[in-house]
Order: structure tokens, then sequence, then C-alpha cells
């Protein structure tokens, strides 16, 4: 077994290579993810490698994209879905909720749909409101999905092959922002997998736990940076999976510090920050000693002008000055 450092995007590709190696049955299906090898080029050379039965260039029609996926799913194969854009998974919304995650339920338990639909999710590349969203939460409040979003190249690989051997959707959601940014260590063991509900700590600290994800992790590790010269110790959760939550990990972290910030990219209004806060407040109160803060975007679409997107999102001066009310606590 050998170690790499690769992009995000790069982890990506090798992990569905791999699984596509491991398993005929999986098989690709998106628009252009084929001899244009995708937009963010998450698919580049997989057309090539396992030829066109097996990488499905689709019509422009997102609802068309996950309804086939989940036809195929339903006869044996393991399709993941790529739709280039999370704003658009919008447009597969019947299929993705009435369809996909319904299925074991209705059939009880008979059936089951491994679907993987992958979209790259969140701002920073001044997509404007249209290609810029972050919906996780949407797909979250879903019984029946799971719901994945990786930070580094390492878990993007994990997850995806884990997303891939599991029985049931997963909404797999990559930080555009991240693809051609983040470059990381990468195993080379096509076993590697990381399982699906299971946070980890980013960074070991004593006075406040920062549960995030997603591009917001790499803002806290700035904003613990710049808090250490003021000996506030923070402690980083990057939960990866928001569905199934690993509340056990959030416990450990929140019951030694005694104070939490749920830090995301999404709108802090109705953002998976409030049920993680929620569960904190039923499950940890005894353990802490100041209010559960919640950190996100205002209750705004994303700007398409740069400098304008910049100041909608949370950053590590943003979640610094809100460690900084809390530990006064």
């Amino acid at each position: 077994m050998t170690e790499r450092t690769i992009s995000m995007v790069e982890a990506l590709r090798e992990g569905l290579r791999e699984e596509m190696g491991r398993d005929e049955r999986v098989v690709l299906l998106g628009d252009d993810i084929g001899s244009a090898g995708g937009i963010f080029t998450a698919t580049m050379g997989l057309r090539e490698e396992f030829g066109g039965g097996r990488v499905w260039d689709m019509p422009l029609a997102e609802n068309g994209v996950v309804g086939v996926g989940i036809g195929a799913a339903i006869g044996g194969l393991r399709p993941v879905a790529e739709v280039q854009f999370a704003d658009f998974l919008l447009s597969a919304m019947s299929q993705i909720v009435n369809e996909a995650a319904k299925l074991r339920y209705r059939s009880l338990g008979q059936w089951s749909c491994p679907i993987v639909i992958r979209a790259p999710y969140g701002a920073g590349l001044a997509g404007g409101p249209d290609h810029s969203q972050s919906v996780e939460t949407l797909f979250a409040h879903i019984p029946g999905l799971k719901v994945v979003a990786p930070s580094t190249p390492a878990d993007t690989k994990g997850l995806i092959k884990a997303s891939i051997r599991d029985e049931d959707p997963v909404i797999f959601l990559e930080q555009k922002s991240l693809y051609h940014q983040r470059y990381g260590v990468v195993s080379d063991d096509e076993d590697y997998v990381i399982p699906l509900g299971r946070a980890i700590v980013r960074r070991e600290g004593k006075d406040v736990s920062v549960i995030t994800y997603g591009a917001m992790v790499f803002e806290s590790l700035f904003a613990a940076e710049m808090l250490q010269r003021e000996q506030i110790d923070l402690e980083i959760i990057d939960i990866r999976t928001l569905q199934p939550l690993d509340i056990d990990t959030i416990g450990e972290s929140v019951s030694k510090t005694n104070k939490a910030i749920v830090f995301h990219e999404d709108t802090r209004f109705s953002g998976i920050g409030a049920e993680i806060a929620a569960t904190i407040g039923e499950e940890l109160f005894e353990f802490l000693d100041g209010p559960v803060i919640r950190l996100g975007a205002p209750f705004a679409p994303i700007p398409a002008k740069p400098s304008l997107e910049k100041e909608i999102i949370p950053n590590a001066a943003a979640l610094a000055n809100a460690v900084r009310r809390l530990s006064r606590y």
C-alpha cells in the first residue's frame, strides 16, 4: 500500500475507478460525463477505460438522469448519477424523495435502491444564485436517504466507495471550491473505505467544540490558528455524514469543552445546524456552560458578484468572533 498527495477531484475519480474495477455492476450516468469527463473533470478518462456501456451520457434532464438511475438500481446495477450542480437536484426532487427514498419502506424491505447521486454544491466560484446553493438540509430531512459531504481528498475517496457499496440511496455532495484547491494524502488501497455515519476530530482542543463540514472545516482550522494566540483552544469536529449523524462523537467533544458552535455554509435559518444544536440541547444540556451557537449564511440567495459572494459566506473571522462571545460565559 502506498500513499500519494492528490486533489479532491482526483481522489473522487480514483474512488469511482476502483469501484468500477471491483464491481462490474457499477455504472456512471449524467450530463457530459463521457467524452467530456464531467464539468469538473470528475469522470475524466473513465469512459475510455470502461466503455460507453458503463459510462452513460444522458440528456440535460435531471429528473430523467435520476429516474433512469433508480431503474438501473432496481434492475441490479450500482448506478452513480452525476447532477452537474446541486441546485439542479431540485428538478429531480420527486424521483429522489418519492421513489428512491421510499422504495425499501414501501416494499417492506424486499427491495432496495442502491443509487449514489453525486452533485457539487456550495459557493466559492461565483456561480450566482442558481449554481452556488447549499441544499444538504433538504435531503437530510428525508427518511430513507443518506447524505454525505466530505471535506478532504482522503475522505472523498473513502466515502464515495462506501456510498457505492451501500444498499440504500446516498446523496453525495462535493463542495465545488475544494475540487482543485484541496490536496491531501490518499491511500491507494482498494479496500480503503470510510463507513458512513462517522464524524472525525480534525483538531483536538479543550475550550470550544466547533461542529462543521465541507469548506467550513478549513475556515475553522484558520480560526483555530487565530484564537490559539489568544489562549483559546478549539476542538473541530468534521461530521462528514449529515445523515446519519454521529451524535456520539459530537457528544464526547461537547462533554469535554462544555461549549459548542455549529458552523456551516448553508443558511443559518433551518440549516442542519439547527438540528445539531437542538440535539445538543436535549441530550447534553448538563454539560453546557453557555448557549449553543449557530453560525451560517444570511437568509438570502448567493450573489453572483465575487465580492458580494465573499461577504455572504461565513468565514474564519466570523467564527473567531462567535467563539470569543461564547468564551465569555
